[in-house]
């Protein structure tokens, strides 16, 4: 049985534009899509429910009747469902996620003052789902996911933008590069892979051959990492990019002109609680692509 591409729909600009990006994403991967609006208001009625407690069933069924003319408008070939979720909307989410091929929501900016406003929602959703939770911003269309036209400006027919993934090659991260792969190959679009290192202490006067042979090194140990992705995916163009510096800064120039950046997040065990880890939280915060956070070990 195929696992949908589920997103949740709550109104806002953000949801609005995660659900177009959403449909589009089920059309490439030929896979159905759920739109799904939750809150604890949305319980069956019983016969003590006051008339004023309908109003809440009212507007989750007013919100998923619009999405769903939206994407029949927009994108007729998805096969789509519609549900509401009587449970708050962080626990909802979250069991969605569990069940979908990929969670999908809506991003807000953020602050002045730095402080991320993804809402209690996209937050928990990505610290807890062990599936890939893709967040859209309000203002990304489908024509930003393509490569500008011969006059500079924005189309939804040219080529796919690159995408970027970070990786860390000390760390398991198959999960992460298939969902990479896949994407770039369902886009016919070239993928930046991203090794950011860092050189370890050595004497000022060692330090120039010492960043050159760090540097060698860590782009063969970047290709060692690819070389069985490029084998099972050889259409997919490959730009890896090893250099020098922290993760975060690494992958937000590497994804300033994509369309996606894909970023890992670590499986903690049990019992530590959920985390989006530093890498993934400034990719949340700053960069204006659709960014999917995949979990792995």
């Amino acid at each position: 049985m195929l696992r949908p591409v589920v997103v949740g729909l709550d109104g806002s600009p953000e949801s609005l534009a995660a659900t177009d990006w959403a449909a589009r994403e089920a059309l490439r991967r030929g896979l159905p899509l759920r739109l799904v609006h939750a809150g604890e208001g949305l319980a069956a009625p019983t016969e003590s429910d006051l008339p004023e407690l309908e109003a809440p069933r009212d507007r989750a069924r007013r919100l998923l009747r619009l999405g769903m003319d939206r994407v029949n408008e927009r994108y007729p070939q998805v096969s789509l469902s519609a549900e509401q979720i009587p449970r708050p909307a962080p626990e909802a989410m979250a069991a969605q996620g569990e069940e979908a091929e990929l969670l999908v929501l809506g991003s807000r900016a953020f602050t002045g003052l730095g402080g991320l406003l993804a809402g209690s929602v996209a937050q928990s959703a990505v610290a807890r789902v062990a599936r890939p939770v893709v967040l859209v911003r309000a203002e990304h269309t489908s024509a930003d996911e393509h490569e500008p036209d011969g006059t500079g400006g924005l189309s939804a027919h040219t080529p796919y933008r690159p995408l970027a993934v970070g990786v860390d090659p000390a760390q398991r991260c198959d999960d992460l590069l298939a969902f990479a792969f896949e994407s770039a190959r369902l886009r016919s679009a070239p993928l930046r892979v991203v090794y950011a290192w860092r050189l370890p202490y050595v004497p000022s006067a060692l330090e120039a051959k010492a960043r050159r042979e760090v540097g060698q090194k860590s782009g063969q140990v970047l290709e060692a990492v690819l070389a069985p992705w490029r084998e099972k995916y050889p259409t997919v163009e490959v730009v890896p990019l090893a250099g020098e510096g922290r993760p975060a800064h690494r992958l937000l120039d590497a994804s300033r002109d994509c369309g996606l950046l894909i970023v890992g997040r670590r499986i903690r065990p049990a019992g530590i609680g959920p985390h989006t880890g530093p890498v993934a939280h400034a990719a949340l915060r700053h960069v204006r692509c659709p960014v999917a956070v995949v979990p792995h070990e």
